[in-house]
């Protein structure tokens, strides 16, 4: 063997290496963001829990979140395998169950306005909080899409990588909302 046919091969593991870190550096970043939204949220209200907070709504997103974390997971696997149609239905499933979530987290907030309008102080926190972390799933949203569009056409058979990222990215996202689900709702 020639040190050029090991070049390709020492060049992806790199790449990969490298990609990984620059994902889990963003990673960090936006943990400091969502770690400061809630600390603001504690600062300002304490453990106070608005009670005309919808205890249902809240649960039923959640659950619809972390379902969509295991299709998110089970096409990553599939990704991995180049099971192509496998990871295309996955990524399907998990898109559906995320935007069942973005859904969720709209109807609240017509319900809400009425509620605790964003002007009061639960209000400001309640809407701050939920409308950053539905941003975070609609980028995730259109992320998953773009995979799952490049999926269906084949492109993730040698390289898994875009998978993994998107999903570890989703992971992330729903990891997030597991701390500012109590801390709106069960506080």
């Amino acid at each position: 063997m020639t040190t050029t046919e090991t070049l390709p091969m020492e060049h992806t593991t790199s790449r990969l290496q490298i990609n990984r870190i620059g994902l889990w550096l963003f990673f960090f970043s936006e943990t400091m963001l969502f770690a400061g939204i809630l600390v603001t949220r504690f600062t300002l209200l304490g453990t106070e829990v608005h009670e005309e907070v919808s205890q249902t709504i809240g649960l039923i997103i959640t659950a619809i979140l972390l379902a969509s974390s295991y299709t998110a997971f089970r096409a990553e696997h599939a990704a991995h395998r180049g099971d192509r149609e496998e990871t295309t239905r996955y990524l399907s499933m998990t898109l559906g169950l995320g935007a069942v979530f973005v859904a969720g987290v709209a109807f609240e907030w017509a319900e809400a306005f009425s509620a605790f309008p964003p002007g009061t102080e639960f209000g400001t926190v309640f809407f701050t909080m939920t409308g950053i972390h539905a941003f975070h799933v609609i980028t995730g949203l259109i992320f998953l899409a773009l995979l799952w569009n490049n999926s269906r056409q084949g492109r993730y058979d040698a390289d898994a990588w875009p998978v993994e990222a998107g999903v570890k990215y989703w992971h992330f996202v729903d990891v997030v909302w597991v701390f500012f689900y109590p801390a709106l709702y069960l506080l």
